[in-house]
């Protein structure tokens, strides 16, 4: 068996109608013989989990897969193995770092109180 990682493509939908649409793109760890078989049983997760239900504001909501948009072989597990990386570009560099100094911060502290 060989591992890969398949990203899963939903759509959300939920309450009013706007301009804007709301996806959310998944990185799912994948078990398979093949490429083949690990984009079918990507594809597969993200049917079977499609939803819909009423929110916490008694809204209609919807989670409607759309589909698996890339599948990476990993040749190795292994401990600090890079399995996503994202560039992320803005002119506010020091918002942007300030922004990640607090979520490390937080996770720091749900660290001390879970301990």
């Amino acid at each position: 068996m060989n591992w890969y990682i398949a990203k899963v493509i939903f759509k959300i939908s939920a309450g009013p109608i706007t301009n804007m649409s709301q996806f959310d793109e998944q990185l799912r760890l994948i078990e398979a013989d093949s490429f083949e078989e690990a984009f079918l049983k990507a594809r597969t997760l993200g049917i079977t989990e499609e939803d819909h239900f009423m929110n916490d504001d008694l809204q209609s909501a919807k989670w409607e897969f759309v589909n698996v948009s890339e599948i990476i072989p990993l040749n190795e597990l292994k401990d600090g193995l890079e399995v996503f990386s994202q560039i992320h570009e803005t002119t506010e560099a020091r918002t942007y770092m300030s922004h990640i100094h607090k979520k490390a911060a937080s996770l720091r502290m749900n660290i001390q109180t879970t301990a």
